[in-house]
């Protein structure tokens, strides 16, 4: 795949923006790039990161934002493209025609390559539900060995009335939904209008359904406010600026959200997915419900027993060549497993730990903090691990978050910590997933963020 581009006017801002698709390295995943700001931040299209939904589904990290993500993100979920940064010089996405199919055909037009990493999916292990009875918002993903989706519209207007679209596979969406373009009704173009909120609306990037009678005055100003010779209501209930690609083009366009927002769940997904009335903060909810459910999977993938009688990959003595701590602050043993994304490492808890002699000496029980400084340590190695001479760095913690401490660590414990990564290495700084186990226990767990920083 080559890099390619496409230019365009933002739909709410009204500025021109050219935005840049970039071949990734395997999991790289779906990333945003602001280089017209300074030092050109990273957003990483996660549902976690999402600011806003009133008009559209904004991103927003390391200072800085990315909107109307969703046309883009369905486009490549569309086209079962895994890893892709994507450089914007605005703050949100071309409006093109309010569909994906631009981004589709550029996409197409740069090529695909096979990458060597194998493909992970979520599989929907079991039906998972959203609703919102207020808003008559019902969601449903079901286990599925494929990615289905059905979807209903029901707007309570005679015009727009209820509709249904559905694909059978993710590889109808090019033909059957990326072509869609985003709809509103007139009461609500107007309200926009008003108050300045689409300056880079057209008649052109938006299906405009007419839910109320309107005068020839009003279409008048609307004609002038586009800069049009004449606007009309045709027949089917919609201003006649343009024709209707389908039937149920609205349905089939809130599907296609749907797609790209679900794509924030940062995984391809197996599952049918069935919604009535969706909308971006429901979309976003249950993209956030679905990442939970796969958190959890993921850590209890984890637990499983290791053999801490095995060869070790790293013996104390090497553990000391790598990282600067000495006894009694050198916490970690053995390393037993090491990868590019992973470290495990053992600590056999004994009654002559020094911490011992003060904590709790009539039922001597492990310090918490030093549970974390035990698995700061195993994942220490793991970060040192990305350079060539890591007995010259230093690993600097900058942030621990949800840490929890589930049991007691009593001497004659052996401790097992598994560190994973949360995301690729980044200039030198790593998020890590960490646990702690003795047994098949999880006995402690936390979020750790550290940096490397050269010392010698």
């Amino acid at each position: 795949m080559t890099e390619v581009s496409v230019s365009g006017t933002g739909l709410h801002t009204g500025e021109s923006v050219t935005m840049t698709f970039r071949p990734a390295a395997e999991n790289h995943g779906y990333k945003f790039r602001r280089v017209d700001l300074e030092g050109s931040p990273v957003i990483d299209a996660d549902v976690d990161n999402v600011t806003d939904t009133s008009r559209g589904t904004t991103i927003s990290q390391n200072g800085a934002s990315v909107s109307t993500v969703e046309h883009v993100l369905a486009a490549l979920v569309g086209l079962e493209i895994d890893n892709l940064m994507i450089d914007l010089t605005g703050p949100e996405t071309p409006i093109m025609d309010g569909s994906s199919i631009f981004f589709v055909n550029a996409l197409i037009e740069a090529g695909f390559k096979e990458q060597d990493a194998d493909r992970e999916y979520y599989h929907i292990p079991y039906n998972i539900h959203y609703s919102e009875p207020d808003r008559k918002v019902e969601m449903v993903a079901m286990p599925l060995d494929d990615y289905r989706f059905t979807c209903m519209v029901d707007y309570n207007s005679p015009v727009l009335g209820s509709q249904h679209a559905s694909i059978s596979t993710i590889s109808e969406f090019k033909k059957e939904i990326a072509s869609c373009r985003t709809f509103c009704f007139l009461h609500e173009l107007e309200m926009l209008l008003k108050h300045d909120l689409i300056k880079g609306g057209d008649l052109n990037n938006a299906i405009v359904v007419v839910d109320k009678h309107v005068s020839p005055d009003e279409l008048d100003h609307l004609a002038k406010l586009f800069n049009r010779k004449d606007i009309d209501v045709a027949p089917q209930g919609i201003l006649n600026n343009i024709e209707l690609r389908h039937q149920n083009e609205p349905a089939r366009h809130k599907l296609l959200d749907m797609i790209g927002d679900l794509a924030l769940v940062g995984v391809p997904i197996k599952g049918h997915i069935m919604a009535a009335r969706p909308g971006h903060a429901a979309n976003v909810a249950f993209a956030k419900k679905i990442k939970s459910l796969i958190k959890k999977e993921r850590s209890r993938k984890h637990i499983h027993v290791y053999n801490p009688n095995a060869k070790p990959v790293y013996d104390t003595v090497q553990i000391m060549n790598i990282l600067p701590h000495r006894p009694p602050m050198l916490l970690v043993d053995k390393i037993m497993e090491l990868s590019k994304t992973h470290v495990v490492g053992v600590k056999s808890v004994t009654m002559n730990e020094p911490f011992f002699i003060g904590h709790f000496p009539g039922a001597p029980v492990m310090p918490g903090v030093l549970q974390i400084e035990a698995m700061a340590q195993t994942g220490g190695i793991l970060v040192l691990n990305t350079v060539p001479d890591p007995e010259n760095w230093l690993t600097l913690f900058l942030k621990i978050e949800n840490a929890r401490f589930k049991d007691k660590v009593l001497p004659g414990d052996t401790l097992i910590f598994r560190c994973d990564l949360l995301a690729p290495i980044r200039r030198g700084i790593a998020q890590m997933k960490g646990i702690g186990m003795v047994g098949e226990k999880i006995v402690v767990e936390a979020e750790l963020m550290a940096q490397i920083v050269r010392y010698k």
